[in-house]
């Protein structure tokens, strides 16, 4: 079957294709690409849009980066893909060890995933199997902190915030964990940690590990906070003997400002996940990395078979764009263009907050945040967005930007131009 335009494929679209967090009978449009080149995306019609999103994060680098398309073609040549189960190949070896020369010293293992989400269902099934081993049954709970995100899995869902998350209708089949509240630090250095270790303290029994964003709170309401938080977290997991993920799949690769964002806290997870832009957006892969103790610790029962096995594990394909995307991050300027895109964002938002409709704006790294009292039309600002020339996806009561990190201060501008527009015209509606 063949279409005749983009008329019918757009029709067939709209009645056959379920996009994320969609209805089918009441979709959100979706805009026709035909390409997409550096930090733009071409429509059908011919119009292009300045990427403020990098797909979800992901596309650090843009799109259609030669180097990246190399080494998709050249591992083409040789192999597209091999079941990792009694199989290894050279692409996955190689990313292992980037990522444990990256990470911190104790982070020596891998297991790469599918997806973000399966990398968290991963981490999860660690901790349990960790305590299992060792003959502490009852320890399969989780420790999390409101307002978080960790993907869309049963197992990621269960530690999503449980009021406010976007997954609440499947409360009554989700594992039950415990929440504490979302990090809050003052301008000493102070924080709100003492209601998690309360939590810790009184659960210690039952819970396994704690997860949390390092830093910046991603999908869940694009929280900043403080590497103080951290710090005393990390402390507190040691003194209650508990395991602690740390999930960096939004917040890796420099988002932040740092390589990783637990580096600001100056700390080592027991687990952390990685992903999005761990292949600079061409393929789906992240990756669960873990210290010995954790791996000494699966197999202390003698067997030490971690309960995983993805098909697509190790893809080749994914691997060698991964190895890619790192070499090209690395050689680049990075420290640098972060600083450099975080100054111009503050410069250039901050006035948001003027706007009667805006709460607070945020700023860390290569992140802008604006976010609103009241949740937006998401149908109307997007189209807004779209005839502004920026393709920015608003969500809830979010407004925010993470560009691509080779986008120049131009194409910067009009992102910010743009939800500036955009919040004048919604001031006047709501006046």
């Amino acid at each position: 079957m063949s279409f005749n335009n983009t008329s019918d494929w757009l029709d067939y679209d709209k009645n056959h294709l379920w996009h994320p967090y969609t209805s089918m009978t009441d979709p959100l449009p979706s805009y026709p690409v035909e390409s997409a080149q550096g930090v733009r995306i071409k429509l059908t019609d011919g119009r292009e849009l300045i990427d403020g999103m990098s797909s979800w994060w992901a596309a650090i680098h843009g799109y259609n980066h030669p180097v990246l398309n190399a080494a998709v073609k050249q591992q083409l040549q040789s192999m597209s893909h091999v079941m990792f189960g009694g199989l290894t190949h050279l692409p996955a070896v190689t990313l292992a060890k980037k990522l444990i020369d990256l990470t911190a010293e104790p982070l020596q293992h891998v297991f790469l995933a599918d997806s973000g989400s399966v990398a968290v269902e991963v981490a999860i099934k660690m901790t349990i199997q960790y305590w299992y081993a060792q003959g502490k049954k009852d320890k399969q709970k989780l420790l999390t902190v409101r307002g978080g995100y960790h993907g869309d899995t049963l197992g990621g869902m269960s530690v999503c915030d449980p009021v406010n998350g976007m997954h609440t209708l499947f409360q009554g089949v989700l594992p039950k964990h415990f929440f504490a509240p979302q990090p809050e630090c003052n301008e000493n250095g102070s924080t709100n940690i003492e209601s998690l270790e309360k939590q810790l303290q009184s659960h210690q029994s039952e819970i396994a590990a704690v997860i949390i964003e390092p830093i910046v709170q991603g999908a869940g309401g694009m929280r900043i906070y403080c590497p103080q938080y951290l710090q005393q977290l990390r402390l507190i997991c040691d003194k209650y003997e508990v395991l602690l993920i740390l999930d960096e799949i939004a917040t890796g690769f420099a988002r932040t400002g740092s390589l990783f964002a637990y580096e600001q806290a100056d700390i080592v997870p027991d687990i952390l996940c990685v992903g999005k832009a761990l292949t600079g957006g061409y393929m789906t892969l992240a990756a669960t990395m873990t210290t010995a103790k954790v791996v000494q610790g699966i197999s202390a029962d003698g067997a030490g078979i971690l309960m995983h096995g993805p098909t697509f594990m190790a893809n080749p394909l994914a691997c060698q764009v991964a190895n890619a995307s790192i070499d090209l991050l690395l050689a680049s300027s990075w420290k640098r263009i972060i600083k450099e895109i975080e100054a111009q964002l503050d410069n250039e938002l901050s006035t948001c907050q003027e706007y009667p409709v805006v709460k607070e704006v945020r700023v860390k790294g290569a992140i802008g945040v604006v976010e609103l009292h009241e949740s937006v039309d998401m149908k109307r600002m997007q189209a807004d967005f779209v005839e502004q020339g920026v393709w920015i996806r608003p969500f809830n009561k979010l407004v925010y930007i993470m560009p691509p990190y080779i986008i120049n201060k131009s194409d910067l501008s009009q992102l910010t131009s743009s939800i500036h527009h955009v919040l004048k015209r919604l001031t006047l509606n709501a006046n």
